[in-house]
């Protein structure tokens, strides 16, 4: 019998930083809806998690990679994580192992533990649904359910036999107000008229080492046609010195914004944005700007994405309204020619800005789902409920 001291201990992990993010907001909402210190948690993450209470088994960065090539020389010491991992669970024994994102690590951790001795949670679908889509089939034997941002994915999984929540997306929570664009020139000391460019290269260095040159070249040619532009660059704060490196020789420098709480406003404050791939374009939605995707990777990892990849789209708008609002120019079509020509196109045309910013509102309004809690207050209450439930008992959405 389970000893009723190890029903609220709750093992997380999260391996980058937007995880962290949810990660953090989750603890503070869980220990808002049971009003208590019932709850205990362990696991991995990064600061947002720690300052919520969580004492992070090893740096969360360890796990902050992307890609065939670059996971490949780094095994070893993922093995050892793992291997460190499973065994902290294994003495600690808590009622759930919630893992957040990371399906790399995540999964197969989840799949070497005891799914009759704890529930095995993840938050975030992994995006099986583009591309290897069989793979959702064999989730049901690693987890036991699913916490998806997607207004589409509980369908999906659902179909495959694996029990799916929806719980809105946590960039909801994101903004916590509308952008003052005119706020953050004058706090910047920006021309009131200028033209701003938001670039946003990703968060990874991998992302960022590939992505930088190609925006280097794209607002050199934007800056020839309009002498006034302004360059915007938010980042996290531990990229910042790698940041300020590559820009030294730029002719228009980028202003590098590290304020996460300022970044609302940048995007309020900018004409339109250039963006990698991933959460950031929802961020973009939520904020009405208009953007376009980027993503460039490693010939080898991107000789296998074309082959298993079974979506039309890469960008979370356009895969959410199935069509494509948002231009995408990804690998060899991710160069400054194709961007320079779309970047004008929104630059010099209102017509097409405006149905951009049409199709974005329709997302968010997806996005919130007809609950009308937070997400993280969402996810906190499905976590409860789950833990409330005896092993075995049915966990369907």
């Amino acid at each position: 019998m389970t000893d009723p001291r190890e029903a609220k201990r709750v093992f997380l992990l999260a391996g980058e930083p937007s995880g962290d993010l949810i990660g953090g907001r989750l603890m503070q909402a869980i220990r808002r809806e049971q009003a208590s210190d019932e709850i205990t948690f362990f696991g991995v993450g990064g600061p947002r998690m720690q300052a919520q209470g969580l004492e992070s088994l090893f740096p969360m960065e360890e796990l902050s990679l992307m890609g065939f090539t670059e996971v490949l020389p780094h095994v070893p010491k993922l093995l050892r994580r793992l291997s460190q991992t499973r065994k902290e669970i294994k003495r600690q024994r808590p009622a759930m192992a919630l893992t957040i994102d990371s399906p790399s690590f995540s999964l197969r951790l989840q799949q070497q533990l005891d799914g009759r001795s704890l529930r095995r949670v993840h938050y975030v679908a992994p995006q099986v649904w583009a591309w290897r889509q069989g793979r959702a089939a064999t989730l049901g034997a690693k987890i036991d359910h699913l916490l998806a941002l997607l207004p589409f994915e509980p369908r999906f999984f659902q179909r495959h036999g694996l029990a799916c929540s929806f719980v809105g997306h946590p960039i909801i929570e994101e903004a916590g107000r509308e952008g003052d664009g005119a706020l953050f020139r004058k706090r910047y000391e920006l021309p009131h008229d200028a033209p701003i460019v938001c670039l946003l290269p990703g968060s990874r260095v991998t992302e960022i080492k590939k992505h930088m040159p190609v925006l280097q070249e794209t607002a050199n040619r934007l800056a020839k046609r309009f002498p006034r532009l302004r360059l915007i660059l938010p980042t996290l704060p531990s990229l910042v010195p790698m940041l300020r490196a590559m820009i030294e020789d730029w002719p228009v420098r980028p202003f590098i914004l590290a304020e996460r709480a300022d970044r609302f406003d940048a995007y309020a404050a900018s004409w339109f944005a250039i963006a990698a791939s991933g959460t950031v374009t929802l961020e973009l939605a939520l904020s009405r700007l208009p953007h376009i995707t980027i993503y460039r990777t490693g010939a080898i990892t991107a000789w296998l994405a074309r082959r298993m990849i079974s979506v039309e789209h890469v960008n979370l708008v356009n895969l959410i309204l199935n069509r494509p609002v948002v231009p995408e120019w990804l690998q060899e079509d991710c160069n400054p020619d194709r961007i320079t020509t779309s970047a004008l196109h929104l630059m010099e045309d209102p017509d097409h800005r405006d149905e951009q910013k049409a199709s974005l509102g329709e997302v968010v309004t997806m996005l919130r789902g007809s609950d009308s809690r937070p997400p993280s207050e969402q996810a906190a209450r499905r976590v409860l409920d789950l833990l409330a439930q005896p092993l075995g008992a049915g966990s369907a959405a």
